[in-house]
């Protein structure tokens, strides 16, 4: 069959040429229409449910909404996980389902149940969180005004004129606001003007809501003319609001007016942004519709509000802060250059080897060719072009079928061309081909089953490597495919036959080789003693490599996250968040472009952080021109000392992708999160600061930090029931003072297409201190004016800051980062260090989180695929030598070649990591197919009749030229990846790493080991003794 395809496709030359050239132009359309990306989006099918509920307590939140929506949305069809953070005004509850789940029927489904949930009157319904991922906040911009505009007039300009904008961009499922002042009609009651008129707080909202509204009144009819009655009632000014009738007092009018001050205020804050240094300003946030391509859609973010700018008023900047292209085009451009790069050392090796510059180019079209037939395959499959996806491509394994082949048929045409006619050339080429084709076959599809492993990982780990496992293989294919019918065409068609002569590159690789060769022979026990031993140094090293899921990949942009005492306002978060940028830039402005600062919590609560809580955004400059640092784990410590005399708060550094995944993956923002899970907060927290305390201690721990969860100063008020039912002061109007002490809103204002909230407060005044919060006046039995006081206990307490809780359990969270070594031992530490020395009351548990969850499910996964797909690699093996022996021998390049491997990671500094795991199956496929090529060579010789002596030289000679070119070809493939200094590269260079030791220790196996075992195999020739 194979045979038949090759010299069809020789014969048939100039079609198969014409098929390729077609085959180019689909690869070629398919580049132009392949999504771009970083990396893959490794976010599980979540849907986040966010419900406000104005200045409501976190045990309040947790009690009253987070609770009855986790019991409502439990057991939904493909429901993993139900995480949920309840927080002052906020509860935020997160479904995870199964992957392969719609998105939208899983929102559609949770929709249903959330209709069940009682909800508290007065708080607004839950709503779902935008058809995002945690890969989808795109795009920062920041709106910005001279000192005329005010924090107001900003968010208004972002609300009313920017949002609605870019909210209308193809491809963007959501603009959120944060920061500025949203403006709100506050209506400042005096409860004392109530209490003397008889009027209840009750009386006064129910005008309002009864006065502010328009109305429809049918159709009038005449003279055949149908026009509609509307009753305009609606506010439109705050003028029109202190008309407002209450009621009558001794037959004069009460009006608004009497009873309270209308101001323009603003609405209870939970969140502000400021930047540069300068104060606040108004940040918005772009977030990707789920499936859509970042790169195109950050672009056309980035136009749209190009053309906002134009028209927005006079002093008013709306400037771009963060653009996912810009760490795109990074991460592309260090991937663009190691494959070029890349490419030219390879094309060079193929030349100097060859001694043919029409050889060389015939093998070096297999790159762009094979790259365009998988460039096609990704987009058909749905796999975008990112680090991961092409980061793992090596052109020395695309070209190495298409080495051997060509390589063998320019050796044949030099030894039989030469005194052929023309018309033998096709014969030769296509002979010389089928000669090596099954071997070369079989290794290419050894390579292929080599990867089906990373296909088996699941989760985050298989969202992340399964891309570049399909990536390699469609290119593998599209190798295999090109030479079944391409090479052998262009090889018919392009080599001459010229008189047999070595290169002097070859000539002296042989003269070095044979001695060296004989030496290997002659001391088989030596030489394999030497391997023995150097097996046992790879599993000695192998422990002490250390282990992490993905190295750390350096984005360009930092993140600050600092964490301050609960209860800190937000006012005071600003000030505090402002000197922070100030100092920053004033220690590192040639490292430094752009910083800002995100406070608490956002509009639309994708992130649920209290005020206490900040979030600064550092983009950082080209590299090449820092002074303070060389790298960015360097600058990181830099930053930290500069930031060590700052009081009150704590600071982990993090970096904006990888925070956002962690956390919304993982539900931590570190390397690695211990989670204590409990029922009572005041054990959890005392647990949780045991916890912290043996994590500090294990080598490597640094931004270790326990989540708050109490000191949230609060203010109670209880309700004495018998002094109220006493005084004739229903419970119920009590409340409603006290909820009116923040804002009660009661309808909107509405100016054009603007609707301005209207909120009943009372006066600043009694928010000052206690004694001014007892003093308010309540109006009892027979008018009697009664304070506050009399009716509820005034006192000072500690609540909850927040609630974290998983699947029903409230848990508290002590997170770590891992600078100096790998994350894995230090994971293990940590684990054996709390379970020796933190002793758990009955009921209480702990689990582990973060990036170390991931590599432990992938070790798990990859420890029982990889020993399968060896299995079936050994049956190809036999399928293709019949011989177990023979199996044998070339099954051992694997661990020789692992050996190098190995010892390339220890040199290096690197910990094993899954990127390391996918070099070390992409070396077992290469070092197997050189072993089977000279194998096979060695069976041939041996089959025509030569001693299995000569056989062995012969067969390690011939095919030293082959077995060289494809191990640099696909070793100095990998070179530029593990040198590579670029963005990105952190996560290729154990690849690259381990693909270089390994083909080195792998090609002294296939030219000295084998041949030994071969030899061993033969045995020495017995000398007969003679008696005398």
């Amino acid at each position: 069959m194979l045979s038949a395809i090759i010299g069809w496709s020789v014969r048939r030359r100039i079609a198969v040429l014409v098929a390729a050239g077609l085959l180019s132009i689909a690869g070629i359309a398919a580049v132009w229409r392949l999504p771009l990306d970083a990396f893959p989006d490794t976010t599980p099918v979540q849907v986040q449910v966010n419900t406000s509920a104005a200045s409501l307590a976190a045990l309040e939140i947790e009690r009253q909404i987070t609770m009855p929506i986790e019991q409502a949305i439990s057991g939904l069809p493909g429901l993993l996980e139900v995480r949920s953070t309840s927080r002052l005004g906020l509860s935020q509850v997160t479904a995870v389902f199964q992957d392969g789940t719609d998105i939208y029927l899983a929102r559609q489904t949770l929709t249903e149940r959330l209709g069940s949930v009682a909800i508290p009157a007065g708080i607004e319904p839950p709503r779902l969180g935008p058809v995002t991922t945690g890969l989808g906040e795109i795009f920062h911009y920041l709106v910005s005004g001279n000192p005329k505009f005010t924090a107001a007039d900003l968010r208004g300009i972002q609300d009313w004129i920017v949002r609605p904008q870019l909210q209308s961009v193809s491809g963007v499922a959501e603009v959120n606001s944060w920061g500025g002042d949203e403006r709100q009609v506050q209506i400042a009651v005096d409860p004392a003007a109530l209490s003397s008129r008889g009027i209840h707080l009750d009386d006064l909202v129910e005008a309002i809501e009864r006065d502010n509204r328009n109305v429809g009144g049918g159709v009038m009819e005449e003279a055949g003319r149908a026009s509609p009655i509307q009753g305009v009632g609606v506010i439109t000014n705050p003028a029109s609001l202190e008309e407002i009738v209450i009621t009558t007092d001794s037959g004069a009018l009460v009006r608004l007016r009497d009873v309270a001050t209308i101001v323009e205020g603003r609405a209870l804050r939970h969140g502000a942004v400021t930047e540069g240094g300068k104060g606040e300003a108004v940040l918005g946030l772009g977030f990707l519709l789920r499936g859509e391509n970042g790169r195109e859609v950050t672009h056309r973010l980035r136009a749209r509000l190009q053309e906002i700018s134009r028209t927005l008023p006079a002093g008013v900047t709306a400037k771009p802060m963060y653009d996912r292209t810009e760490l795109i085009d990074h991460v592309l451009r260090t991937v663009r250059d190691n494959l070029l790069e890349g490419a030219l050392l390879v094309v060079a090796v193929l030349f100097a080897f060859l001694g043919n510059w029409r050889a060389g180019l015939i093998v070096a079209a297999a790159i762009p060719l094979s790259m365009l037939v998988a460039f096609d395959l990704m987009l058909r499959v749905g796999v975008a072009g990112t680090l991961m996806s092409l980061g793992a491509i090596d052109f020395g394994l695309i070209v190495d079928s298409s080495v051997i082949q060509v390589e063998n048929a320019v050796r044949r045409l030099d030894a039989e061309g030469a005194e052929g006619s023309e018309g033998d050339r096709e014969r030769i080429v296509r002979d010389a081909v089928i000669e090596v084709r099954r071997p070369t076959m079989f290794g290419e599809i050894i390579i292929l089953i080599v990867y089906l492993p990373i296909l088996a990982l699941g989760g985050v780990e298989g969202k992340m490597f399964r891309p570049m496992a399909l990536t390699v293989m469609f290119a593998l294919l599209g190798s295999l495919l090109l030479s079944l019918t391409v090479m052998p065409a262009l090889a018919a068609t392009f080599l001459q036959a010229r008189p047999a002569r070595e290169s002097w590159l070859i000539g002296a690789l042989k003269r070095l080789y044979r001695p060296l060769l004989a030496g290997a022979m002659a001391r088989p026990r030596a030489v394999l003693a030497a391997a023995v031993i150097a097996l046992g140094v790879g599993v000695a090293l192998a422990p002490r490599l250390g282990s992490e899921f993905v190295p750390r990949l350096s984005e360009g942009a930092l993140v600050l996250n600092t964490v301050r005492l609960a209860g800190i306002s937000v006012d005071e978060s600003v000030r505090y968040g402002t000197r922070i940028e100030r100092a920053l830039l004033a220690a590192f402005p040639d490292e430094i472009e752009r910083i800002w600062t995100r406070t608490g919590t956002a509009e639309v609560a994708t992130d649920a952080m209290g005020t206490e809580v900040s979030d600064i955004f550092v983009t950082l400059r080209d590299r090449s021109g820092w002074k303070k640092a060389r790298s960015q784990q360097e600058l990181v410590a830099a930053m930290e000392r500069s930031l060590a005399s700052l009081p009150g708060m704590r600071v982990i550094f993090t970096q904006p992708i990888e925070m956002r995944m962690n956390e919304m993956v993982a539900g931590v923002r570190s390397d690695l999160g211990v989670k204590i899970f409990g029922d009572d907060l005041e054990l959890l927290r005392s647990k949780a600061s045991e916890v912290e305390r043996v994590v500090r201690e294990v080598p490597g721990a640094v931004d270790v930090a326990t989540e708050q969860l109490t000191g949230q100063p609060t203010v109670a008020l209880d309700v004495d029931r018998e002094a109220a039912a006493r005084l004739g002061v229903p419970a119920g109007e009590i409340l409603d003072v006290v909820e009116a002490l923040g804002a009660r809103e009661v309808g909107a204002m509405q100016q054009g297409a603007r609707r301005i909230p209207i909120a009943v407060t009372l006066d600043e005044a009694y928010r000052r201190d206690l004694e001014m919060l007892g003093s308010i006046v309540l109006t009892g039995r027979d008018g009697a004016r009664i304070p506050l006081a009399d009716v509820a206990s005034i006192r000072r307490v500690e609540a909850p800051a927040a609630i974290n809780r998983e699947w029903g359990r409230r848990r508290a969270v002590v997170q770590a980062n891992v600078r100096g070594r790998d994350v894995g031992s230090f994971a293990a530490d940590v684990r054996r260090a709390v379970e020796s020395r933190v002793v758990l009351p009955p009921g209480y548990f702990i689990r582990y989180g973060g990036q170390f969850e991931h590599l432990v499910r992938a070790q798990a996964r990859l420890l029982i695929v990889v020993p399968l797909a060896l299995l079936l690699v050994a049956a190809l093996l036999y399928a293709s030598l019949r011989r177990l022996g023979d199996v044998a021998r070339v099954f051992a390049a694997v661990p020789l070649a692992g050996v190098g491997g190995i010892a390339a990671l220890y040199l290096r500094g690197l910990p094993f990591s899954i990127s390391a795991a996918v070099g070390f199956i992409a070396l077992s496929g290469v070092a197997v197919l050189n072993a089977l090529v000279l194998v096979s060579t060695l069976r041939d010789l041996e089959a025509a009749g030569m001693p299995r002596m000569e056989a062995i030289r012969a067969a390690a000679e011939r095919r030293l030229r082959p077995v060289l070119m494809t191990s640099l070809v696909a070793s100095l493939g990998f070179v530029p990846m593990a040198f590579n200094t670029g963005i990105g590269a952190e996560v290729q260079r154990p690849l690259a790493t381990v693909v270089i030791g390994g083909l080195f220790s792998a090609t002294l196996l296939t030219l000295f080991v084998l041949p030994v075992l071969y030899r061993v195999k033969t045995g020495r020739p017995r000398i007969a003794k003679v008696t005398p």
